[in-house]
């Protein structure tokens, strides 16, 4: 099946994803909101001004963090909907479906309450609001809550088309809402700079998407209007899996974006548009291990039981060419720091912000990789693992975070992200080491390369002048070039056009 073929009732193959093509339009997804963001983000800090930008961005956060507030249902459906089309048991699938959403519908009622209840506390007391600004976030606040539902169950419908393999619809929805959360603040800027009409616009943009994804599951489920139905067979089904996808999809995503709460409550608010603006920039290249890993997850599941060796060959692929797609990103970004942040937002805001910039490049570096170990751990339906390092990885990291944004601001909070990173990094190769011993060639090779590519990172920060600079990145780009080609890692770790 391909994404410009109507869907039909024949079973997926086990193991026959199309691994390449998924992956491009994966990239596609991704790599377009990350382009408007490139684009539109200085408008938006330029118009807004600091605080009102810093509030936006927690916005962003917000919509991030309670769309994975579903308690991983949303990838237990991915995973179940796979499952049965693999079996023959398509007919199952409506079902699993309306269950599914009905869940995530009455989770997004929960997440929406919590958040109107805690938003008072939050924005008058926790944060370093302006007072100017307090009634407007309120009123935002107020708004994102009521969309929260929305919100969950969009994250649920796109998991079906994951589970049938449609990666071109998915990608294409969620590539349209992605470049819409930068462009529909920049739409109502001329009217209004108002956060409370930037939220509504947003929210109407969730909408939408919300009602693009079920038209979209409705082209390639034809079943699924003929008579809705939900059973607690299914529900039991979906939780199996779900149960410590919970744990992962409420401590994950606190590590990743509490930071900037942490530097709005003990810093200032200006100080998170500081922080928050080269964090979307730089976390956005994490498209790339992002792509592979939403595509090789299923593969992973597939090979789990009887093609161990073939999921091992699968993790070293993808590790390859996460590594040399993201080495060069990073890099650049290490040592065109200051200059890129000047170019793009001026000298004052490079000033501030460039040690940012570097400590995360190496960390988005870093955390992009353990993506390949982190599918196929869960691939391999051990997601209690990830759960239980996420686990011990919260306190460590709060802790870590706090000391350091009190003793070095915005770039501590950085340095925090980073370490935390290569912490779950370590933990993780460890983990899929023991789980599948095939995958330890792979994961010693990358224990000379990573750290490696962290001294070239370090000695980047330390070369003067944008001549030099400029030279640096280009030699230690061409090098890997010549390591890559001439030791034949490439050759090695191509994907065919359909796994076996």
């Amino acid at each position: 099946m391909t994404d410009d073929t109507p869907a039909t009732d024949a079973p997926a193959a086990p193991g026959q994803t199309a691994i390449g093509r998924g992956i491009v339009w994966s990239l596609l997804g991704q790599g377009v909101p990350m382009a408007v963001a490139v684009l539109t983000i200085p408008l938006l800090v330029h118009r807004l001004g600091p605080d009102r930008f810093g509030l936006l961005t927690l916005s962003w956060v917000v919509i991030g963090y309670f769309s994975l507030f579903d308690l991983g249902i949303g990838r237990s459906l991915t995973k179940v909907v796979a499952e049965k089309r693999g079996s023959g048991q398509q007919g199952e699938i409506p079902v699993m479906i309306w269950t599914a959403l009905l869940l995530m519908l009455l989770l997004g009622v929960v997440g929406s309450l919590t958040l109107w209840v805690l938003s008072p506390w939050l924005l008058q007391d926790a944060l370093n609001i302006p007072v100017a600004l307090r009634h407007e976030a309120l009123r935002s606040f107020y708004a994102l809550a009521l969309a929260i539902p929305v919100v969950i169950s969009g994250a649920g419908l796109r998991g079906v088309l994951e589970g049938y393999q449609r990666f071109g619809l998915a990608n294409a929805v969620r590539a349209c809402m992605g470049a819409f959360t930068f462009l529909g603040p920049l739409m109502v800027l001329p009217f209004s700079r108002d956060l409370t009409d930037i939220v509504t616009v947003l929210i109407v943009g969730q909408v939408l998407t919300w009602i693009a994804y079920l038209s979209a599951c409705a082209h390639v489920v034809p079943d699924l209007f003929r008579g809705p139905a939900i059973a607690s067979a299914a529900a039991k089904a979906l939780a199996r899996f779900a149960g410590w996808l919970t744990v992962t999809n409420i401590v994950g995503p606190i590590m990743v974006y509490f930071d900037r709460f942490l530097v709005g409550a003990l810093v200032s608010l200006s100080a998170v548009t500081y922080y928050a603006t080269p964090y979307e920039i730089i976390t956005r290249i994490g498209f790339i291990p992002a792509a592979f890993a939403g595509v090789l997850f299923p593969a992973f599941a597939a090979s789990s039981v009887h093609q161990r060796e073939h999921a091992a060959r699968l993790m070293g692929r993808g590790i390859t060419y996460v590594f040399l797609g993201l080495f060069p990103l990073a890099l650049i970004a290490v040592t065109l720091a200051r200059e890129g942040l000047s170019l793009w937002l001026g000298a004052a805001f490079a000033t501030a912000s460039t040690g940012v910039l570097q400590w995360l490049a190496a960390g988005v570096f870093i955390n992009g990789l353990a993506q390949i170990p982190y599918a196929l751990v869960q691939g391999f339906n051990r997601p209690d693992v990830t759960a239980k390092l996420h686990l011990m990885e919260l306190p460590f990291y709060l802790v870590l975070a706090w000391q350091l944004i009190l003793h070095d601001g915005i770039e501590g909070a950085a340095a925090a992200w980073t370490v935390r990173a290569a912490v779950d990094a370590m933990l993780l190769l460890a983990v899929t080491a023991r789980l599948l011993p095939e995958t330890r060639p792979v994961i010693r090779r990358l224990g000379l390369a990573l750290p490696a590519a962290l001294i070239v990172f370090v000695l980047g920060t330390q070369v003067p002048g944008l001549p030099l600079r400029l030279s640096f990145f280009t030699g230690a780009t061409l090098l890997l070039a010549v390591i890559a080609r001439r030791s034949g890692i490439l050759s090695r770790a191509r994907f065919s056009a359909h796994a076996p």
